[in-house]
């Protein structure tokens, strides 16, 4: 009774957001996901391998443990790049104006640098190469030859076709502060060489997309045929229960698997692939609040005052029934991050290059049995986490708005 003087005047959300603020389970998933969905969004500012997907492959430094330090040489490419905007760095990444060479020693001589390229393995030789410091620099026009200019310097030109004469003590300064990097790969790398702190942020990103679109795909198709039978019964309201038997009979990650082969392997395809699997849940609970619903004297009050049906399931009776409908969505979206993961590592989910927990899990599986399971424990327990923070999370709302609930 005290609560409900102290509360009284407040809105129902802002009472059921009180009582979630109470649950330090709930909270704690709510925070977690929220920490995931903006690493994912804005991964791309701040990961160590900003190119498109993550995808930056050095097959040299493949399969190295966390925390591994390797001296890289970044040598400009000779094409011509420009720098694209936020927006497209947030939404795709950047590709590299740089070539980077994995190397284990170097040395300046005239207007060149050498290099001794990183064997896979500290202590094993390499292979020797050089650049000339313009290269390393610059993106050349190599239809124009370096020369030599004055004293000290080099005259070359780039390929924007712009002159340009640079001291060779110059750059060999800029090489030795710009281009030669230490990098550290704090997760690790994979197989192919790719840095795994990277690819399981952008992975978060198809995660979350997988279960954003599909719970909404299930909750649009779900509300309306649950509502339709519930409230018309009869004939609509057999054809829905008999359709929800029919696709309830078909296990998920089977009926998935064949919407998957019908629309294709692909970004998109998963996301319907998912939605259309996961709707029969939302219209049993939706048909049956409904049904329950539908003879009270508010909905009769409704009726009888001539207002239209779909008005009444829409402005009377769905509002009603937002809290179940938020707590299954909450436990749906668990379930999509699971069944987009199961796709992909059966190798019919999302394709690479672009990155997904579950083709990460797939690729090393093998390495479990090795010293490096980490490859595969690391996106399973990323998935482990983000599904346990979701069930936690509807937990929690379930708890919060159920409307016996008592403080």
């Amino acid at each position: 009774m005290l609560f409900r003087r102290l509360t009284r005047g407040i809105s129902p959300g802002q009472i059921a957001w009180q009582r979630l603020r109470r649950i330090p389970t709930a909270v704690a998933g709510l925070l977690w996901i929220a920490l995931m969905a903006v690493m994912a969004l804005f991964g791309y500012l701040f990961i160590p391998d900003s190119t498109p997907h993550a995808n930056h492959q050095q097959l040299e430094i493949a399969s190295h443990k966390p925390g591994t330090r390797i001296q890289m040489l970044y040598v400009t490419q000779n094409v011509d790049y420009s720098k694209p905007s936020l927006f497209r760095r947030i939404l795709s990444g950047k590709p590299t104006p740089y070539t980077t060479i994995p190397i284990q020693d170097d040395y300046f001589e005239e207007d060149r640098i050498h290099y001794e390229t990183y064997a896979g393995q500290p202590g094993y030789p390499g292979m020797e190469g050089f650049f000339t410091l313009p290269d390393v620099l610059h993106a050349l026009d190599h239809a124009h030859q370096v020369t030599e200019a004055e004293g000290d310097s080099l005259a070359f030109v780039t390929v924007d076709g712009t002159k340009k004469t640079a001291s060779i003590h110059d750059m060999r300064e800029r090489v030795r502060d710009q281009h030669l990097r230490e990098r550290r790969f704090l997760l690790g790398t994979d197989r192919f060489g790719r840095d795994m702190l990277s690819q399981l942020i952008i992975g978060a990103r198809v995660s979350l997309s997988v279960g954003f679109i599909a719970v909404f795909i299930s909750l649009v198709i779900g509300i309306s045929l649950g509502s339709m039978g519930g409230y018309f019964r009869g004939y609509m309201d057999h054809f829905v229960v008999w359709l929800i038997n029919v696709v309830w009979s078909i296990p998920t990650l089977l009926l998935a698997i064949a919407i998957t082969f019908a629309l294709g392997k692909g970004f998109w395809q998963v996301f319907v692939a998912v939605g259309l699997t996961m709707w029969v849940e939302v219209a049993r609970l939706v048909r049956g609040q409904v049904i329950s619903i539908r003879e009270k004297e508010f909905v009769e009050s409704a009726r009888a005052l001539g207002i239209n049906n779909l008005r009444i399931i829409g402005r009377h009776i769905l509002p009603v029934i937002t809290g179940p409908v938020i707590v299954i969505s909450a436990a749906n979206f668990a379930s999509a991050i699971l069944i987009e993961a199961g796709l992909s590592f059966l190798g019919i989910g999302v394709q690479p290059p672009m990155p997904s927990w579950g083709t990460m899990i797939r690729e090393h599986y093998g390495y479990i049995i090795l010293d490096k399971g980490y490859l595969a424990i690391l996106p399973g327990l990323a998935i482990m986490l983000l599904v346990l923070s979701f069930m936690l999370l509807g937990n929690g709302l379930r708890d919060a708005l159920d409307t016996s609930a008592r403080d």
